[in-house]
This record gives C-alpha cells, sequence and structure tokens, in this order.
C-alpha cells in the first residue's frame, strides 16, 4: 500500500510540475542609475507629451530596434511611426549589450531635440555594422528626437 501511495504522490507532484508551466519569461538587466520601471511612458505618448518642448524630462519606454555594435554605447528606439529615437548614456558612463535590440528599454533621463553632424552619423552608421557604400550617401546633417538616459533598464521577454 505504501509503495502505491509514494506513486501515486510522484504522479501527482508531476502533473502539478506540468500543469504550473508560464509562456513567457521576462529577464531585466539594468545599467547606469539605478531606476525603477514605474511611471515609465510608452514612448508615442512621450513624444505627444513633449510636442513642441526642446527638452522634456521623463522616463519612458520602447522597443530597441538597433544598438551601437562596436561597444553598446548608443541604441535607437522605435516611434512607433517608421522612424527611432537616438538614445546615448549619460557622461558616456555606461553601455548597453549589443544584441540588446528586440528587447525593450526603460530609461531615466531626458528627451531633446538633437542635430546629428554628418561626421556623427556617418561615425554611428560605421558603429552599427553598415557597409561602406551605406555610409558614402550620408551627406547630410540629421534633425532627430534624442534621449540622454542616466539608467536603463532592459527586459527580454523569452517566449516558450
Amino acid at each position: 500500500m505504501l509503495k502505491n501511495s509514494s506513486v501515486l504522490f510522484l504522479a501527482f507532484l508531476f502533473l502539478i510540475a506540468c500543469s504550473t508551466t508560464t509562456d513567457e519569461k521576462v529577464t531585466e538587466e539594468a545599467f547606469g542609475a539605478k531606476i525603477s520601471t514605474d511611471g515609465a511612458l510608452p514612448i508615442q505618448e512621450m513624444v505627444q507629451k513633449m510636442g513642441t518642448q526642446t527638452k522634456f524630462e521623463t522616463k519612458v519606454s520602447g522597443r530597441i530596434v538597433e544598438c551601437c555594435q562596436k561597444k553598446g554605447c548608443w541604441m535607437k528606439l522605435d516611434k512607433g511611426d517608421g522612424s527611432t529615437m537616438m538614445v546615448r548614456f549619460k557622461d558616456y558612463d555606461f553601455f548597453v549589450p549589443k544584441d540588446a535590440a528586440g528587447k525593450t528599454a526603460i530609461m531615466d533621463g531626458f528627451a531633446f531635440i538633437d542635430t546629428i553632424s554628418v561626421e556623427d552619423r556617418q561615425h554611428y552608421a560605421k558603429d552599427a555594422g553598415k557597409s561602406e557604400d551605406e555610409i558614402k550617401l550620408i551627406t547630410e546633417p540629421e534633425l532627430v528626437l534624442a534621449y540622454e538616459a542616466t539608467g536603463v533598464i532592459i527586459r527580454d521577454e523569452i517566449q516558450k
């Protein structure tokens, strides 16, 4: 009888373990100043609230579409309209993983309007691994929405 009870108990434990699996696993890594995710605006909402201001302090979240492949010293977030927001890190104090594209970033800092020179645009293109032909096509400065982050949390939601 004891042997049968042990087998039943083990089968019960196995069924419980199988039924409690989740479809998604979230991992987070933090870089720079310690921040929380509380109050982070989705990037589209941040853009709307910023309006015509030239500087807008806020927490923001968005999907990373590109990251510096040399050091992880900058990244670009999808603005949801086919364009991106350039993100750099305060005082060049920290970097993010080079494989961060596709993950979600939650950041604290400020958004601002910036003019990126031809030289800097070419430098960023080289860091991103663009070809020499693509880099040569960059001949004009660009006015962009940029962000200086003091702290970043990168969230990876892994589907099982």
